[in-house]
């Protein structure tokens, strides 16, 4: 049940290394170590925190306010079989904790279940990396649950890297299926059986998701790099929210009712440009657009700057903005008779902002033999747009490195 514009992932695990002898054959054939290695591993905690007047649980108007607690630890280990290829294996475990004012907004009588909630959010991966050719191929597995949701997904992944090692092609297919608890606003179940009145729960209902995206990175020069990006998705069953309010023009309340099906197109640019020793452009911009009638522009840069051999700072700025879907108004603006309608002012049109800095400390110090702590970085920002909604975060990075 939490919506946020917040995405984390990341960090800590201990593991052995394995090493065997690298040895010959012959003259004309070299195997390399055979090792079961810890390649990386990080974790990131962060807290998140929003408030704002336009809560689509209670219509378009009302508290909006949010507390999310995030963390997430990830890991990486290789195995090199010797003969020219390199195994990867990895997995991470996410847990966020929230409370949410507008959540509690559902039952307007006593508080609602999902005002607060846990997320748990597990996932393995596994790929293959052919060293002569270039070439990468793996897959993934994860999961998600939460008070009224739950997801299983999976995907594949190809990757492929010419042998100057100046150009990456990169292509990745994803497929999420949801699960959600249908609930209703405490308004809309007089006519329920009386064991379902006071969860307010309709059954259950799917949501499934199929993303297939591509990426081309280009070495241009020693200081220039590009990347163009586009993601094509499609998602088909419920994706409207059963418990969000909406107050039509004729004054009627109904529930939410968006189309069963949604194709979205985001097509991006990256470019970064290294200042010399000590400074780095970073710059991306996205186009998105989907059948729904809602457009987009974003625009982010980003600075690092490097003060000493182990400190450095990265200012950043993100401007966004979007349409408004053809489905969407403000309270008592929805036409009755509409077949599909919500007040959900992440669906309107809107700009917004979010800036910050990040610090970042590269000790490369290492623990017991095993591992070496190669980063960690704080980093802080703000966002409001232009709907009034604001949010502050701030997060903590570790990362680990074997050697």
């Amino acid at each position: 049940m939490l919506k946020l514009s917040l995405h984390t992932l990341f960090i800590l695990f201990l593991s052995l290394q394995v090493f065997s002898q690298t040895f010959k054959l012959d003259s004309t054939q070299t195997f390399g170590k055979k090792t079961l290695k810890f390649e990386e591993a990080n974790i990131v905690s962060s807290y998140y925190q929003q408030d704002g007047n336009h809560s689509a649980i209670t219509g378009g108007i009302g508290t909006e306010k949010l507390t999310d607690v995030a963390n997430v630890i990830d890991f990486k280990l290789s195995y090199n079989n010797g003969k020219g290829k390199k195994y990867y294996f990895g997995g991470d475990i996410g847990i966020d904790y929230y409370t949410s004012a507008s959540s509690d907004k559902i039952d307007t009588q006593v508080s609602s279940a999902s005002s607060s909630d846990v997320r748990v959010y597990p996932s393995l991966n596994y790929s293959v990396e052919n060293e002569k050719t270039g070439f990468v191929k793996g897959g993934n597995l994860a999961f998600s649950n939460e008070y009224d949701y739950f997801s299983v997904g999976g995907g594949y992944h190809v990757t492929k890297t010419s042998r100057n090692k100046n150009t990456e092609f990169g292509a990745r297919a994803n497929i999420f299926l949801d699960t959600y608890r249908q609930i209703v606003a405490s308004e809309f179940r007089a006519n329920l059986p009386s064991r379902q009145q006071r969860k307010g729960e309709i059954g259950n209902a799917a949501r499934n998701t199929f993303d297939l995206s591509m990426t081309l990175s280009q070495i241009i020069s020693k200081k220039f790099q590009m990347a163009l990006t586009m993601d094509l998705s499609y998602q088909n069953g419920l994706l409207s929210t059963p418990f969000h309010r909406v107050y039509m023009n004729d004054g009627t309340l109904l529930r939410e009712t968006l189309p069963d099906k949604r194709f979205k197109i985001p097509v991006g640019i990256r470019a970064n440009y290294f200042l010399g020793e000590k400074m780095i452009i970073r710059s991306f911009y996205r186009y998105y657009m989907d059948d729904w009638g809602m457009r987009a522009h974003t625009l982010q840069l980003e600075l690092p700057y490097k003060i000493s051999s182990f400190y450095s700072v990265s200012p950043f700025y993100r401007y966004h903005n979007q349409s408004a879907i053809d489905y969407f108004a403000p309270k008592d603006k929805n036409v009755a008779g509409s077949t599909f309608y919500s007040s959900d002012f992440d669906l309107s049109g809107f700009d917004s902002h979010f800036y910050g800095v990040g610090v970042r400390y590269t000790p490369f110090k290492i623990v017991a033999g095993l591992f070496a702590i190669s980063q960690i970085e704080l980093r802080g920002g703000l966002y409001n747009r232009s709907d009034g909604l604001n949010a502050g975060m701030v997060s903590l990075h570790l990362q680990c490195k074997g050697f």
